[in-house]
């Protein structure tokens, strides 16, 4: 989701790249919950972080403590940041209390981009 809210947002102002600790899949509640602000990120693919670790980076920002404790080095990242996001695949309830995880990360996630990248 981070990914394409900030493709999004900033439109050319950053090169925007994502990948996790393992290669899974792009959520089908993440691609609703984006598909409702007019975000598409149903053709966005699962990476892993192994392709980019010796890429040049100005920021490489994390956004759940699992990844923040599993990111290795980037040798050539300029700043390093960590946003602390609950997870929402790994909530437990109803269809509607997973969607409205879902959201309210997405929400979460909108607000620091917005406050912490927009306004460089």
């Amino acid at each position: 989701m981070a990914e394409g809210l900030l493709r999004y947002l900033a439109s050319d102002r950053f090169e925007v790249f994502s990948a996790g600790t393992e290669k899974t899949f792009v959520r089908p509640l993440a691609i609703k919950a984006m598909g409702e602000i007019g975000v598409d990120i149903s053709q966005q693919k699962s990476k892993t972080l192994q392709q980019y670790l010796k890429d040049e980076f100005d920021y490489v920002i994390t956004v759940c403590d699992s990844a923040h404790e599993a990111c290795p080095f980037f040798v050539g990242a300029k700043e390093r940041l960590h946003w602390s996001f609950p997870d929402p695949s790994r909530v437990e309830g109803s269809e509607m209390e997973k969607r409205e995880a879902y959201r309210s990360v997405r929400n979460a996630i909108q607000k620091r981009i917005e406050t912490e990248l927009l306004s460089l």
